[in-house]
C-alpha cells in the first residue's frame, strides 16, 4: 500500500547517527519503476557510489566497478520502491550482491508495495531476511497531520470537527491521505473546504488516495499552476529539485504569464506557483547540509505523470533520454524540453526547431553544436554537466534564450554575447573562483538580468568594463566585483549604479593583489561603490586605503561586514573622522541648559543592525579603541553607540593589535593576534554579554587569571596558547559554562583549586558544564577533584595525551549524565584513576590508554553494563570472564596490552554482541589470534569486523 510511509522511515534509517559510524558506505536507490534489465539496478547503485552518470558498459564492468568500490568495507543499501517481482531476477540481482567482496555485517533494506517481493526476498538462500510491516496510523495521529498541514491551529472549527469522522474514514490510517487533506484545506476560507470536503471528498466511495491527489490537483490555482505540477513528472522519481532550476524551467516553457506591465515579476510568479504546491503537499521540501529542494511523493508523481500523458502529444513533447537515437525522428518538432546524456550530432540537433529547453550533460559532451544558433526559440541551455569549454560564435543568435547554466571549464564567450538581450540568469556551476574567466563582453545590454555570480572588470574599450553593471538594476542574491584595482576612480565606480539594485543582498569587493602597499584611488572607488540600503552582508578585500566611506559607517541595515587584507586601514583615526563606528558623528544635536551654561549634545548609532564582524589578516592594524563620548573644544559632546547589537567578532592573523573595544557582542574569536595583551583579553572577558571564546595561537598570552566570573560565558575555548600558564581564578564559578576546552597549552601545569572564601562554596560549581576537554598540555600533572564535585551535567569527559598527568581522582558518581569517557595517551596516569564507573547508567562510550610500560590499571569494570564501546584499552593482563556479562557492548578496541595473551572464555565472548574487534600492538594476543591455526580464533570468527596486527 501506499502512502503508509516506507519511504519517509527509510530515509530517517538511512540518516540516523549511528548508521552514519556504523558503515563506510551508504548508498540510496530509487528504483521506482519496474526495470526489465538488473544491470540497470546495479548501474543506479554505482552512480550512487561515485556520484555521477555511468557511461553504458557491460553488466560485468559495472558490478566490477561497484566490487571496488565496496572492497573491504561495510556498506548499508536502501533499495526504495522497489516493484520487480520476476524471482529469477531478484534472485540474480541478490545473489550478485552477496558476493560482493564487502564486510560482514552490510545491509539491504528494501522498501516495497508488493507481497510477491516479500516472498520472494524470504525464500533467498543467501539473505538473513527481517520483515517489518507498516500498519496504518491511528485516528489521533492522522488527525493531528490533517490540522498541521490544514494550518487551523488547536481551536478547529466546529464544522469540521463535525466532519472529523468521515474525513478520519478518509484518510484509512495513511499519513500521506491526512497530509494530502489538510493541504487541501490549507488557506481555504470556510465556505471553501465545507465545498471541497462535502461535494468532492466525503461524498460516497470515491477511490482512495488516488483520488485525494486528483481533488487537490483539480482545485489548483492559478489554472498554470497545474502545467508547472505536471511537468515535475518528466524528472526521475524521488530526484531532488532545487528552487531557481525549477522555476527556471517553468519560465523557459511559458508556463509563468504575468501581464504586459509585469514581466520583470515571471520569477516571483513563479516562486508563488511553488508556494501553493507545497502548501497542498504536492511537493514536498527537502532539508540538508546542501541547503532546501523539493521531490514529489511516489503515488503524486504516478498521478502528475498520468496528467503529463493524458495528452498523447505531451508525450514527445518532454523528454530525458541517454541517447539520440531514442528520440523519434517524427516527434522532433514537437519536442519543447530535451535532457541529453552524451553528445549529438550537428544535424540532428538543427530538427529540434522548437525547443525551449535543453540540457547536455555527461563526459562525451566535449563541445556545442554549431547548429545550436538554429533554435532559435530556445529559452534555457544547460551545459553545466558537461566538459565543453568553448562556446560557438552562433550561439549569439539566441535571442530568446534566458536562462545559460555553463561550468568553470567554459573559460571565454563568443564576440557578440550582448546580442542576447533576453538573458535573465547567467549561472556558473560547481566549485571554483572563476577569477581566470573573461566575462561577456557588452554585458551591459542584457538588461534583465538577475543571476550573475561575479564579475571579473577588465578592459573599458573591450566592453569589460564596471560601468557593464550600470544598466543591470534587476540583479539579486549576491555578486562579487573583482579587479577593482583596474577602476579609475570614484567617477568610473559609479558607473556600476550599486545604489539602483535593491535586490542584492550581499556583495564582495575584491582588489587584485598589488606591490605597492598603499592606494588613495581605492578609497575612491570604494566610495563610488555605494550600494542600496537592502544590502545586509559585505566583504572587502585586499583593499588598499586607509579610510572607509562614509555610506559605509551610516548603513542602518548591514548585518555581517567581512575586511580581509585591509593591511592599511586605520580602525582608529578621529582626527580624520576614518574610523569604523566613530565617523560622521555630528548628526543631530540637542541643547543641555545647566546652571553651569549650556552645551550640545550630538547622538549617532553606528552599525546599528550589525550581527556579525569579521577582519582577517589585517596585517599593520595595530589599534582598535573604543569610543562612546567625545567633547570638543567648543564644549559640544558627542555620544556614540558603537555596534550596539553585534553577535560575532572574529578577528584573524592581527599579529600586531594591541587594543580591542568593549565587547557588545555574545561572541569572540581571537586567532593569531599575538601583540594582543593578556590583561587586554581578561578585561574583555568580563561583559556580560558574552557568550562564547574561542582563543588561538596566540602566543603572548601568559594567563587568563584575571578573568573574573563571567555571568553568562557558555563556552570557553583555549587552542594553541603555547605560553600560557594559568586560567581564570574564578573558573569555577562560571555558573553558566557548558564547553570548556584547552587544546595545545605546552605550558599548563594546573587547574588550581577553588577558591574557598567565594560566595557559592562547594556547591553549584561548573554546574552546568556538558562537555570538557583537555588535550596537548605536557605539563600539566594533576586535575583536582573538587572541579567535579558538581558538574550533575557533565555528558563527555575527554583528556588526552597530557604525558604528565599523573593523579586524577575523580568519583565518577559526581558526574551521574556521563556518556563518553577517554582517557587518551597519559601514559603516567596509574596511581589515581577515576572510580565510580558502577554507577554510570548512561555510559556508551569508554577509551581508555595506554598507559605506563611497567604496571596493569585496576579498573572497575561493572561500569561498563550499558557502554556500547570500549576502545583503546591497554595494560591489561586478563579480561574478566564477566565481560561478556555487558550486553550492549558492539566494539572492543585492545592497545598496547602486551601482556594479555587470552580473552574471555568461549562461552562468555559468545554472550558478547560485539560487530567490531580491533587488536593493535597486543602481541601475545595477536599471536593466538591467528585465522584457523590460534586458539582465540575461534572465540571471534563469527565477530563481523575484524582488524588484528
Amino acid at each position: 500500500m501506499g502512502g503508509l510511509g516506507k519511504t519517509t522511515l527509510a530515509k530517517a534509517v538511512y540518516k540516523n547517527e549511528q548508521i552514519v559510524g556504523h558503515f563506510d558506505k551508504k548508498i540510496w536507490v530509487c528504483v521506482a519503476e519496474k526495470v526489465d534489465r538488473i544491470e540497470e539496478v546495479f548501474k543506479m547503485i554505482l552512480e550512487s557510489l561515485i556520484g555521477g552518470k555511468v557511461e553504458g558498459d557491460r553488466r560485468e564492468v559495472i558490478v566490477q566497478k561497484i566490487q571496488d568500490e565496496l572492497k573491504e568495507k561495510r556498506y548499508f543499501l536502501v533499495l526504495d520502491d522497489l516493484w520487480n517481482d520476476q524471482e529469477v531476477l531478484l534472485n540474480d540481482f541478490f545473489s550478485t550482491l552477496a558476493g560482493l567482496n564487502a564486510k560482514k555485517g552490510s545491509w539491504c533494506l528494501v522498501t516495497t508495495r508488493l507481497q510477491e517481493v516479500e516472498t520472494i526476498l524470504s525464500r533467498h538462500p543467501q539473505i538473513n531476511f527481517t520483515r517489518h510491516e507498516l500498519g496504518k496510523l491511528c485516528n489521533d495521529d492522522c488527525w493531528s497531520i490533517m490540522k498541521k498541514w490544514a494550518t487551523v491551529g488547536e481551536e478547529v472549527p466546529k464544522e469540521l470537527e463535525d466532519m472529523r469522522k468521515r474525513v478520519l474514514r478518509r484518510c484509512d490510517g495513511l499519513p500521506l491521505a491526512a497530509k494530502l487533506i489538510g493541504g487541501l484545506l490549507s488557506k481555504k476560507r470556510k465556505e471553501e473546504w465545507l465545498s471541497i470536503l462535502e461535494e468532492s471528498l466525503l461524498n460516497g466511495d470515491q477511490g482512495g488516495i488516488e483520488q485525494i491527489v486528483k481533488v487537490s490537483f483539480d482545485h489548483l490555482s492559478p489554472a498554470p499552476v497545474k502545467k508547472c505540477f505536471a511537468y515535475c513528472s518528466i524528472f526521475h522519481q524521488d530526484t531532488e529539485l532545487e528552487q531557481d532550476r525549477l522555476v527556471e524551467l517553468w519560465m523557459a516553457e511559458g508556463f509563468l504569464q504575468p501581464d504586459s506591465q509585469n514581466e520583470r515579476m515571471m520569477e516571483k510568479i513563479g516562486y508563488e506557483y511553488l508556494r501553493i504546491l507545497l502548501q497542498t503537499s504536492l511537493l514536498e521540501e527537502v532539508r540538508d547540509w546542501r541547503g532546501t529542494w523539493y521531490k514529489m511523493h511516489d503515488l503524486v508523481h504516478d498521478f502528475a505523470k498520468s496528467i503529463l500523458n493524458r495528452n498523447s502529444s505531451n508525450q514527445d513533447r518532454y523528454l530525458a533520454v541517454y541517447s539520440p537515437e531514442r528520440i523519434n525522428e517524427k516527434a522532433s518538432a514537437s519536442l519543447r524540453t530535451l535532457f541529453l546524456e552524451g553528445g549529438i550530432a550537428d544535424d540532428m540537433l538543427s530538427k529540434f526547431k522548437y525547443l525551449h529547453v535543453l540540457k547536455l550533460f555527461g563526459a562525451d559532451v566535449k563541445e556545442l553544436p554549431i547548429s545550436i544558433g538554429k533554435l532559435i526559440h530556445l529559452h534555457l541551455l544547460d551545459i553545466s554537466d558537461s566538459i565543453i569549454t568553448t562556446l560557438p560564435e552562433s550561439l549569439c543568435k539566441l535571442y530568446s534564450l534566458q536562462t545559460l547554466r555553463i561550468s568553470l571549464l567554459v573559460y571565454g564567450f563568443p564576440k557578440e554575447m550582448s546580442n542576447l538581450i533576453s538573458m535573465r540568469h547567467l549561472h556558473y556551476d560547481h566549485a571554483g573562483t572563476g577569477r581566470e574567466i573573461q566575462m561577456p563582453s557588452g554585458i551591459g545590454r542584457w538588461t534583465c538580468l538577475q543571476t550573475l555570480k561575479f564579475f571579473n572588470i577588465g578592459r573599458q574599450d573591450e566592453g569589460h568594463g564596471i560601468q557593464e553593471l550600470g544598466t543591470l538594476e534587476d540583479l539579486k542574491g549576491s555578486l562579487e566585483i573583482r579587479n577593482l584595482e583596474l577602476v579609475n576612480g570614484k567617477d568610473d565606480a559609479e558607473l556600476a549604479n550599486l545604489s539602483k539594485k535593491p535586490n542584492l543582498y550581499r556583495l564582495v569587493f575584491e582588489w587584485g593583489n598589488r606591490d605597492r602597499e598603499s592606494d588613495k584611488c581605492d578609497e575612491d572607488v570604494l566610495e563610488g561603490l555605494q550600494p542600496h540600503p537592502n544590502l545586509t552582508e559585505l566583504h572587502i578585500r585586499n583593499f588598499r586605503g586607509d579610510q572607509i566611506p562614509q555610506w559605509l559607517v551610516n548603513s542602518s541595515t548591514l548585518v555581517e561586514l567581512h575586511l580581509v587584507n585591509c593591511r592599511e586601514l586605520y580602525l582608529n583615526r578621529l582626527e580624520n573622522t576614518t574610523c569604523i563606528g566613530l565617523s560622521f558623528y555630528s548628526t543631530s544635536a540637542e541643547e543641555d541648559g545647566g546652571s553651569g551654561g549650556s552645551s550640545t549634545i550630538s547622538r549617532r548609532t553606528f552599525f546599528p543592525a550589525l550581527k556579525i564582524l569579521s577582519l582577517k589578516s589585517m596585517k599593520n592594524l595595530e589599534e582598535w579603541k573604543d569610543a562612546h563620548e567625545m567633547m570638543s573644544t567648543a564644549g559640544e559632546v558627542h555620544v556614540m553607540d558603537v555596534f550596539p547589537v553585534l553577535e560575532k567578532l572574529y578577528i584573524s592573523d592581527c599579529p600586531k593589535l594591541t587594543t580591542i573595544p568593549t565587547p557588545s557582542q555574545s561572541s569572540l574569536s581571537i586567532d593569531g593576534c599575538d601583540s594582543l595583551p593578556t590583561g587586554m583579553i581578561e578585561r574583555l572577558c568580563l561583559f556580560p554579554t558574552l557568550q562564547r571564546v574561542e582563543l588561538e595561537y596566540a602566543d603572548n598570552i601568559t594567563t587568563l587569571r584575571g578573568m573574573s566570573c563571567a555571568a553568562c560565558l557558555k563556552s570557553l575555548a583555549v587552542d594553541g596558547c603555547e605560553n600560557l600558564r594559568e586560567l581564570p581564578e574564578d573558573l569555577y564559578q562560571f555558573q553558566a559554562l557548558e564547553h570548556l576546552e584547552i587544546l595545545g597549552c605546552l605550558r599548563i601545569d594546573s587547574f588550581g583549586h577553588p577558591n574557598p572564601k567565594n560566595s557559592f562554596g562547594q556547591k553549584g560549581l561548573l554546574k552546568s558544564l556538558e562537555q570538557f576537554t583537555v588535550s596537548g598540555c605536557h605539563e600539566l600533572t594533576r586535575l583536582p577533584v573538587e572541579m567535579f564535585e558538581s558538574c550533575t551535567s557533565l555528558r563527555e569527559l575527554n583528556l588526552s595525551d597530557c604525558r604528565s598527568l599523573v593523579s586524577f581522582p575523580l568519583d565518577l558518581r559526581r558526574t551521574p549524565s556521563l556518556e563518553s569517557f577517554s582517557l587518551l595517551r597519559c601514559p603516567n596516569l596509574i596511581a589515581e584513576m577515576p572510580s565510580g564507573f558502577g554507577s554510570l547508567t548512561s555510559l556508551r562510550k569508554v577509551v581508555i590508554g595506554p598507559f605506563s610500560d611497567y604496571s596493569a590499571i585496576e579498573f572497575d569494570w561493572a561500569g561498563l553494563a550499558s557502554s556500547s564501546s570500549l576502545q583503546h584499552v591497554s595494560l591489561l593482563e586478563a579480561l574478566p570472564d564477566w565481560l561478556g556479562n555487558l550486553a550492549s557492548l558492539e566494539e572492543l578496541i585492545l592497545f598496547g596490552c602486551k601482556k594479555l595473551e587470552y580473552l574471555p572464555s568461549t562461552a562468555d565472548m559468545e554472550r558478547l554482541k560485539l560487530r567490531r574487534l580491533k587488536i593493535r600492538f597486543c602481541r601475545l594476543l595477536t599471536e593466538r589470534c591467528t585465522p584457523q591455526s590460534g586458539s582465540e580464533w575461534p572465540k571471534i570468527s563469527n565477530i563481523q569486523e575484524r582488524d588484528i596486527r
